[in-house]
């Protein structure tokens, strides 16, 4: 092996981040079929030892590519002085980064649910890093602004984002900017500002 060849080999942090970097291509171009340790050994330019190290079965492995795009893809928390733009701001985003993937993502990993039975709430799991969501932070300063009295109960919290992630499953595309404005304006804030402590 060149002096040069070897100047160039991956290693720790780097080496990782190619073969979920790779993986999440060859999960895109081939679906969980074709997702296997070989494939993605063979995309990413590494040997299949290096993978089997450090994933020794596949579902373990697209669990590493999943969580690696969840957090390089994670949508930044808005901060626009009001509990309404904040939540426009967090659903724009995520109908601009999620449009693109969320139907391509439902039908390449078909047989993850049946081969593995798995479920989008797993990987939904997975794909959202650990920690207070954007909509935890979204409320807690609406709270401490006065905007709000409480914190919604958990299902309310989620309620716009669970409506855009429906939307964009039924349609297999973007939402429309006036869907967005009405789900916060017609159905979250009304919900969250009639919201009393107790």
């Amino acid at each position: 092996m060149s002096s040069k060849a070897q100047g160039q080999r991956r290693r720790g942090a780097a080496l990782e981040t190619a073969i979920l970097d790779a993986g999440w291509v060859q999960l895109l171009d081939g679906g969980y079929e074709r997702f296997t340790i070989e494939s993605v050994a063979e995309r990413s330019s590494s040997a299949r030892s290096v993978l089997y190290r450090r994933w020794p079965s596949r579902l373990d492995l697209l669990k590493a590519v999943i969580q690696h795009r969840g957090e390089i893809d994670s949508i930044p928390t808005p901060d626009t002085g009001t509990l309404r733009g904040d939540v426009l701001a967090t659903l724009t985003e995520f109908n601009e980064r999620r449009s693109r993937i969320i139907g391509l993502i439902a039908a390449r990993l078909g047989a993850f649910y049946d081969e593995a039975g798995g479920s989008p709430r797993e990987l939904r799991a997975w794909f959202v890093p650990d920690g207070p969501s954007v909509m935890d932070t979204v409320l807690e300063r609406a709270l401490a602004r006065g905007e709000i009295a409480a914190i919604p109960p958990p299902r309310i919290a989620v309620l716009p984002v669970d409506l855009l992630r429906h939307e964009l499953f039924m349609t297999m595309t973007s939402a429309q900017p006036e869907t967005i404005v009405e789900i916060v304006d017609d159905v979250f804030l009304p919900l969250v500002t009639q919201l009393r402590i107790g």
